[in-house]
């Protein structure tokens, strides 16, 4: 079997971090076909974080794809431990930005902020039960 190479992740990470900050602090898109530039605002910054989310797996897990499944994770204890903080605190951030900071941020901010967490919630239950009571017994 021949050894595969890690896959290429900075052209990633690049042009979402670039997307992203435009997104964020200038502001500059096209009114695009459905005559929107606040539209094509936020269509631009969910492009940059699918982006970016790419490049953090392809970086950590040194394949190409999307799901990271549980077979590639070195330690499921800790780590779900970990990302199930990392939810309940994107949560509280999602709240943050989504009421005392609504007037500084893009309007959905909140919305995206709160799938992230329940996303993020939902992985690390996952995780949870099938190293727990879901785990195959052999």
């Amino acid at each position: 079997m021949a050894e595969q190479t890690a896959p290429e992740w900075r052209p990633h990470a690049t042009v979402g971090a670039i997307l992203l900050l435009d997104t964020l602090a200038i502001g500059y898109a096209p009114s695009g076909p459905w005559d929107s530039e606040s539209f094509s605002l936020g269509v631009m910054g969910l492009i940059g974080m699918v982006l970016l989310y790419v490049a953090w797996y392809r970086l950590t897990f040194k394949r190409r794809g999307l799901v990271p499944w549980l077979d590639l994770w070195q330690d499921p204890v800790g780590s779900s431990r970990k990302i199930l903080f990392t939810g309940v605190a994107t949560l509280v951030l999602a709240w943050v930005v989504g009421n005392p900071l609504q007037e500084q941020m893009p309007d959905p901010s909140g919305l995206i902020l709160t799938l992230i967490g329940l996303l993020m919630l939902l992985n690390g239950i996952y995780v949870k039960l099938s190293i727990g009571p879901l785990a195959d017994s052999e």
